[in-house]
């Protein structure tokens, strides 16, 4: 608990107002969600509604816009900048616990592999996690500000530029670190795959050389020197392997070294998912049982591989986001599949100089898993479009999801099978909701 005291010392702020004695625990960026006694801290224009915060039930308010405080009310602390006194209260948050920190990056697959870490972590602790996608430089800090009578934290932690991952590894001071892979998210802005790897790296610049666990699969990640490296892997030899692999298309069963273990979701990215979850496990002393128990019972995030099914069609509700890797995943998932495959896939976004090659890449992959049908929308989803028309695979392409509405009624048939992708940006989530009202 922080006295407003501590929070003007932490962020050598000044008081505006109030009363120094006041006691806070909770923090919010969001006037709507804004709880009796929080502190609102206001993020660039945020400042403007710091009297909605008050008036909503908050106690204290943290501004870096003077001119924007028209109404000296409640208690107000103004500092440089909110964003870097939310990392400050954050970082002396994280100093005061002594406890387990797992903080995961990669270019794919983190909040999948936070979410089987959190299922384990959480059969022997009391975790605070990273709810949905916030683990930038403002989600991550409020993650933090979260921990109460919490034992262990799983972190998420996502980057788009070098120096980036630094900042977040110096807040949270991960005890143990995990790299799910390189790939090209982001590539527009770090250039190239070793970049990528560099900047991920730099999770490691707080630990201590605590322990960094890999997917030894990856290329890239097997150029890694690190003292204290621990892998995970399915083809290469690794400290933890998975073997006998039964992909279902909706479940998998396998070993990890000699414990078998069975997930409800069937695609080889979840295989690895379970090895880092269960390298976290062994790491911390949790029992096999609890592992393996932890494991059976996973459950997916909503838009991830999330099965829906109507009265007219199976629909797999992948729009959380997007990678040249996940779609591959995603794909592998529906070709196994034995009714007509469609595809609805929308751009990726954030590739720079790199994005008709990788959308040309998602036509190879389409191809290559003998997808019946494909949808693009999009400008760069064109590219997708051009290279499955041209192999003779029936495709179709809209510019936008309105014109695509208009027509995906007579496009779609009984009993398809729809795999539904794109970054989140492209809003997606609108043809799913209407797939499932038809």
């Amino acid at each position: 608990m922080f006295s407003v005291k501590d929070i003007v010392s932490i962020c050598k702020g000044t008081l505006i107002c109030g009363d120094t004695d006041i006691e806070i625990n909770n923090f919010s960026i969001d006037t709507r969600k804004i709880n009796p006694g929080d502190v609102f801290v206001g993020i660039n224009s945020g400042n403007k509604y710091y009297l909605d915060a008050f008036n909503n039930g908050a106690m204290v308010a943290i501004l870096d816009n003077e001119e924007e405080i028209k109404e000296k009310m409640g208690t107000i602390i103004l500092v440089d900048d909110s964003t870097r006194a939310l990392q400050e209260l954050a970082k002396y948050k994280r100093s005061m616990y002594d406890i387990p920190v797992i903080g995961i990056t990669g270019s794919v697959g983190k909040t999948s592999v936070k979410d089987m870490v959190t299922k384990v972590v959480g059969s022997s602790y009391n975790v605070l996690a990273t709810l949905g996608n916030m683990n930038n430089e403002i989600g991550l800090p409020l993650t933090i500000l979260g921990l109460k009578d919490h034992n262990a934290m799983v972190l998420e932690m996502g980057m788009d530029h070098m120096g980036e991952m630094h900042m977040l590894t110096s807040i949270a001071k991960p005890t143990i670190a995990l790299i799910t892979n390189i790939g090209t998210a982001h590539i527009g802005k770090l250039g190239s795959r070793e970049n990528i790897l560099k900047a991920k790296m730099e999770i490691t610049d707080s630990m201590n050389n605590g322990p960094l666990i890999i997917n030894n699969d990856n290329d890239m990640l097997r150029t890694v020197k690190y003292d204290n490296l621990i892998t995970v892997g399915i083809d290469n030899d690794s400290d933890y392997m998975a073997h006998d692999i039964q992909d279902n298309i909706f479940s998998s069963n396998f070993y990890i070294n000699d414990n078998y273990i069975s997930i409800p979701v069937g695609t080889k990215a979840f295989i690895y998912n379970s090895l880092f979850a269960y390298a976290v496990g062994k790491k911390l002393g949790i029992s096999d049982d609890k592992i393996i128990n932890a494991l059976e019972d996973f459950k997916l995030t909503p838009h991830r591989l999330e099965l829906v099914k109507n009265k007219n069609y199976t629909i797999i509700d992948d729009t959380y986001n997007a990678s040249l890797d996940s779609v591959n995943n995603s794909l592998s998932l529906l070709s196994k599949v034995k009714e007509r495959k469609m595809f609805i896939f929308a751009d990726i976004l954030e590739l720079g100089d790199y994005a008709k090659e990788i959308h040309k890449e998602v036509g190879k992959s389409v191809i290559d898993n003998k997808i019946d049908v494909l949808i693009t929308v999009g400008e760069n989803s064109l590219e997708t479009h051009n290279v499955v028309y041209d192999a003779g695979i029936k495709a179709y392409h809209y510019k936008d999801n309105r014109e695509l509405l208009k027509e995906i009624d007579d496009i779609t048939d009984h009993g398809d099978m729809i795999l539904v992708k794109g970054s989140n940006g492209m809003h997606l989530d609108e043809v799913v909701e209407h797939l499932k009202n038809v």
